[in-house]
């Protein structure tokens, strides 16, 4: 999906397994997304997750006639960041640096744990706390940290678009029985996600749903992870 908000936000939303890493057979099952946003006036982008098949990614930015100045990362899990999952040597932040030289933004509260993923040292990480924002040309990008999946979990605001991550899905959310996970702050992450003007539009991690992406307002109102009326009712349900 390549779509136009305005006459310069730059913002595709890119699909492992079909878009990039076409043969990679964990990229395909995993179903990522990988966004890129910038300014069409500029020719500046920045990456969201890149992961997987890295050289494929700069290829995409390449053929856009696109510079890549920096990269977002969600949270620190490999099949986001890079690193070893399931027994395997997943691409990502380390191998992309190999290629360019560009900052890794996160969030401070992910930075030993995007560092030991991924073999990077905490002081080649930029470190940002939710409310922070940067500019890729004139596009600014919101830092919007949310809880809960991961103790350092953020979503980017750009525009009219969130882009999730883990933490928010069409159908469903992040899991919290991995390591870093907290059910209760996870909640909180959702109420505050919900609390955004309901013609935003929500670009998740994952495609685990049959849309790639929905106005908040509509993830809202069919979502299952917002019916609880209460964080005590969302702990019965969802904690693990």
């Amino acid at each position: 999906m390549s779509e136009v908000a305005s006459d310069r936000l730059y913002f595709r939303q890119l699909l492992s397994g079909r878009d990039f890493a076409v043969n990679d057979q964990v990229a395909s099952q995993m179903v990522n997304f990988v966004y890129l946003i910038g300014d069409h006036k500029t020719r500046e982008c920045l990456v969201v997750d890149p992961s997987y098949a890295i050289q494929d990614l700069l290829q995409i930015i390449e053929t856009d006639e696109m510079k890549l100045t920096g990269v977002l990362a969600t949270h620190y899990h490999p099949d986001h960041v890079g690193g070893s999952m399931m027994g395997m040597k997943i691409q990502g932040v380390a191998d992309l640096l190999e290629h360019t030289s560009v900052p890794i933004h996160i969030n401070a509260n992910e930075a030993k744990w995007v560092a030991r993923t991924t073999g990077l040292a905490e002081s080649e990480l930029v470190q940002h706390v939710g409310g922070d924002k940067i500019n890729v040309g004139e596009i600014e990008v919101t830092f919007v940290h949310t809880p809960g999946h991961t103790p350092g979990s953020q979503c980017f605001l750009v525009e009219h678009r969130l882009v999730a991550g883990d933490t928010l899905f069409l159908d469903g959310c992040g899991r919290t029985d991995l390591p870093g996970g907290n059910a209760a702050d996870l909640y909180s992450s959702l109420q505050v996600l919900a609390s955004m003007p309901s013609d935003t539009i929500v670009c998740p991690g994952h495609q685990y749903s049959a849309l790639p992406c929905a106005s908040l307002g509509d993830v809202v109102k069919t979502n299952h992870v917002f019916k609880p009326t209460s964080q005590q009712q969302w702990l019965e349900w969802f904690a693990r």
